[in-house]
């Protein structure tokens, strides 16, 4: 009998042992990583993809990883429910995709490694001490976009535009941040400017209807609301030849002129590598700076559908460079 107990007790520790670590000692089977991101859409879906990429390719897959994907719908209620479960299932790590998102969870725990992406400025959301020592249990990458750049853009695309309308959520940090930033830039092209802010998704066609004959053009920033608003503003922008310069990729394939922006895959990889970092144990958030995308990995896109439509010719050489959509 004492044979087969203590044969009992040695199979115990062995299946113990397997089960907390992987072979190559990357992954642990009991691993539990909880996502929430603010909204769906291109930009956060592909933060999304790329930060999952980033953990499989380190071994962190399905196999010996719990996943908890959540979406809070762009309903700042639905983040703290959300905030709420991920921290009291006791996820090893939370991912937080879009400030609100981000701001709710670590209103929620200070002990649970939390990383972000698609937060322009962590450490002006409250987020981190500083960006560059975060001190607190939040890390991530920024989406800080190159909006001086975006706004010579737009002076290349609209030579003869003299005011411009600056749009964005007025409840988004993020966007609060890059409004000011277009403000200047704005200033420095020598361009006037109005302010034109939206509060939730019902007042998109209205504000957008309230510029028409008013100004020359449209400038968004990576704006969380009206990048899943995107079509309402083109619909009734480009039918009364308004064209809208954004801040991203997404934006632009439903109905904005052009971009000159982060590719938020890339972003989201990025965030994913500093995650697989701080599982492994080789990083604390703490520790871990705010990372940034290189401006070699910003791309500049343009959609040719609305440069035809609003029959506005696209410089030779900007096309050459761009990623074009037709």
């Amino acid at each position: 009998m004492k044979k087969i107990m203590k044969a009992a007790v040695a199979a115990t520790l062995m299946l113990s042992m397997t089960a907390c670590g992987s072979s190559d000692g990357t992954s642990d089977a009991n691993t539990k990583v909880g996502i929430i991101q603010l909204t769906e859409h291109p930009a956060l879906d592909a933060s999304y993809e790329g930060f999952m990429d980033a953990l499989n390719e380190a071994g962190y897959t399905e196999e010996n990883t719990s996943f908890d994907y959540q979406n809070a719908s762009n309903d700042l209620s639905n983040c703290d429910t959300i905030a709420d479960k991920l921290v009291s299932d006791g996820n090893d790590l939370i991912y937080a995709i879009a400030t609100p998102a981000a701001q709710s969870v670590a209103g929620k725990t200070s002990d649970i490694p939390i990383v972000v992406s698609a937060v322009t400025d962590p450490a002006e959301s409250g987020l981190v001490d500083s960006n560059e020592e975060p001190g607190t249990n939040v890390t991530g990458a920024s989406d800080l976009t190159p909006v001086s750049e975006q706004i010579d853009l737009l002076k290349q695309l609209l030579p003869d535009a003299k005011k411009i309308a600056i749009m964005y959520c007025s409840s988004e940090d993020n966007s609060i941040l890059q409004a000011e930033l277009a403000q200047e830039a704005a200033q420095k092209a020598g361009l006037e400017y109005e302010i034109a802010t939206v509060s939730d998704s019902n007042m998109i066609q209205q504000v957008t209807e309230s510029l028409i004959g008013k100004v020359d053009a449209i400038y968004i920033p990576t704006d969380n609301l009206l990048a899943e608003g995107m079509s309402t503003v083109a619909q009734v922008a480009n039918a009364n030849n308004l064209p809208c310069i954004v801040g991203e990729e997404g934006m632009t394939e439903n109905g904005g002129l052009g971009t000159y922006g982060i590719d938020y895959y890339e972003l989201g990889k990025l965030a994913g590598q500093q995650a697989v970092a701080i599982l492994n144990g080789e990083k604390t958030a703490a520790e871990t700076p705010i990372a940034y995308l290189p401006a070699e990995q910003c791309t500049l896109t343009i959609n040719k559908g609305v440069a035809d439509e609003l029959g506005i010719t696209i410089p030779a050489d900007l096309l050459e460079s761009a990623t074009v959509i037709e």
